[in-house]
């Protein structure tokens, strides 16, 4: 998916190219340094409980740079209602691939004031960028395809229960 093709819940726009390249390559090289040498799943992180629409979930919390790096590398499955919440170390735009990820995801880029900004498939094993199209992204959250969708949960959806972003 093209981040400029219609998406029915992707309801912000482009950012300038320029920022976009720089984004990438901050990006691109931040993804050297994570684990070559990674062959199995992290050990389950803390669980926070959220609440977005009613639902409640269960989010292991990825707020350290390498469960970041390593999100939900090689698992085979993941609960019907549960996720990992990232949360970023600055607000800011955000980008995610599914290296090394067999789980059909969908990715909610949450704004600083807890509201759902965007909505993205992604495709398993794609190792190319979901860039965020909101430059204010503060947490990510991964949930099994469809979740939102099933849930009617859509962007302006606020989610309840974040702990505090932009480090600890």
């Amino acid at each position: 998916m093209s981040p400029n093709s219609f998406h029915p819940v992707n309801k912000f726009g482009d950012f300038s190219s320029a920022a976009r390249a720089l984004f990438l390559a901050i990006l691109l090289t931040a993804a050297t340094f994570t684990s070559p040498a990674q062959t199995q799943a992290q050990p389950e992180l803390p669980i926070t409980k959220l609440s977005i629409g009613g639902k409640t979930i269960r989010a292991e919390i990825a707020d350290e740079e390498h469960e970041r790096a390593a999100g939900l590398m090689f698992r085979k499955e993941l609960a019907e209602d549960a996720g990992m919440l990232f949360i970023m170390p600055q607000t800011g735009p955000v980008a995610f691939w599914m290296r090394n990820t067999e789980v059909p995801l969908t990715i909610a880029y949450i704004g600083p004031n807890g509201a759902i900004m965007e909505l993205h498939d992604l495709e398993p094993f794609n190792e190319r960028p979901v860039p965020s199209s909101f430059p204010q992204i503060a947490y990510a959250l991964e949930m099994p395809r469809g979740w939102f969708t099933k849930n009617n949960i859509w962007p302006g959806e606020r989610v309840v229960g974040l702990p505090k972003a932009g480090g600890k």
